[in-house]
């Protein structure tokens, strides 16, 4: 996930006059509160921003097919990064980064226009913690995930460009090959709403664990808290990508969620019903032994196997009989793979292997050896 900071950011963020569509564009300045005035309808538009920046104005073409068209985009896309509008830079970075918007926002106490440093943490943490349950939730819908598909919502973060805004942040997902962890993430958001009011209206907890088909997961629970722990308000507002149109479903409403501290005692209550809901999980995995660990040299102990496949995590921890930590060590020492049953267990976050049984030697598949490899490139073998 990157996180563009300062004038040089700005700068590379500029996008090719040549590669942007003036429906785009158009479409884009309309979202922000910019006015089109006058200008012959067919052949062009001229923009004014909301503000008060009399030096702005845009010239926009109707279409790409005029001979002046990429001469008044390169004048406009040059106003927009020299203008003192607000919106201006969120603009160019829509247009260089096509994308679904996410703009969250907290309200704070206390002065307006304060923002520790603590705070941008949070908030910028509730953001992560969101589209990372967007991610999974779009792949498979789960009451609690652990880090299960920890890979999976780290991939797609790193295609998120996140841009802090005063005291808000915008994230910008790839559309439309990032679109299922968003539309996702909003169903899950609108349901999470639902089971909230439903939970201080009625009194039943019973709303938290149907929506979890919708999307719902202690992870997202987790992140709404944090976005609302210290805040008077908070909200999500999505604008979906100029480029790649409304997705299906959706319609031309207006996407944004608000959630207050009032919401926090049945968010608690959810988080906590979420993860004790979820069963264990009966799996056979392939792994690499990575590290070995026990008190007693002829006693049983602690393994942790990188992950090759039969579950979606990349580490497991599990306790061994003697016989099989000596199996295990062997396997260690000969650079081979191993294969085991057991149950994920949610304590931990799914993270080990309970009731361990038929361990085994098994030999290299390519696939096996190229996805170790590119693990210990990403991460190594950790602690």
């Amino acid at each position: 996930m990157t996180l563009p900071h300062g004038p040089g950011d700005h700068a590379q963020a500029l996008p090719d006059p040549a590669a942007v569509d003036p429906a785009v564009l158009a479409t884009l300045l309309a979202r922000h509160g910019w006015v089109r005035r006058g200008g012959p309808a067919a052949r062009y538009g001229r923009w004014t921003p909301p503000d008060d920046d009399p030096g702005t104005s845009l010239l926009v073409p109707a279409g790409e097919g005029f001979d002046d068209a990429v001469d008044l985009l390169t004048d406009a896309v040059t106003a927009l990064s020299r203008s003192r509008s607000p919106s201006a830079r969120s603009i160019l970075l829509a247009l260089a980064v096509p994308g679904d918007e996410l703009r969250w926002r907290r309200e704070l106490p206390g002065p307006a226009g304060t923002t520790p440093w603590e705070d941008a943490e949070r908030l910028q943490a509730a953001a992560r913690g969101m589209l990372a349950a967007g991610a999974k939730a779009g792949r498979t819908t789960a009451a609690y995930f652990g880090a299960r598909l920890d890979t999976w919502a780290g991939d797609f973060l790193d295609r998120v460009l996140v841009v802090e805004q005063g005291a808000g942040l915008t994230a910008y997902t790839p559309a439309p090959e990032g679109r299922a962890a968003v539309t996702t993430l909003v169903r899950a958001l609108e349901a999470l709403r639902d089971a909230v009011d439903y939970r201080r209206v009625s009194g039943g907890p019973e709303a938290f664990e149907n929506a979890v088909q919708a999307g719902v997961s202690r992870e997202l629970v987790q992140s709404v808290e944090d976005l609302v722990r210290g805040a008077t308000a908070a909200q999500l507002a999505v604008a979906w990508s100029a480029a790649a149109g409304t997705p299906g479903g959706f319609g031309e409403r207006r996407i944004v969620l608000d959630f207050s501290p009032g919401d926090l005692p049945a968010l608690a209550e959810a988080a906590e019903l979420l993860e004790r809901i979820e069963p264990a999980v009966a799996v056979t995995v392939v792994g690499v032994v990575v590290r070995l660990k026990r008190a007693d040299p002829s006693g049983p102990g602690t393994v942790r196997l990188r992950v090759l496949g039969g579950a979606e995590v990349r580490e497991l921890k599990l306790r061994l009989p003697d016989p099989d930590y000596r199996l295990a060590a062997e396997a260690h020492l000969a650079g081979l793979p191993v294969r085991v049953s057991g149950r994920l267990d949610r304590h931990d976050g799914f993270r080990r292997l309970t009731r361990p049984r038929g361990l085994e030697l098994c030999g290299w598949e390519d696939a096996d050896r190229e996805r170790l490899l590119k693990g210990l490139e990403e991460g190594g073998e950790g602690a």
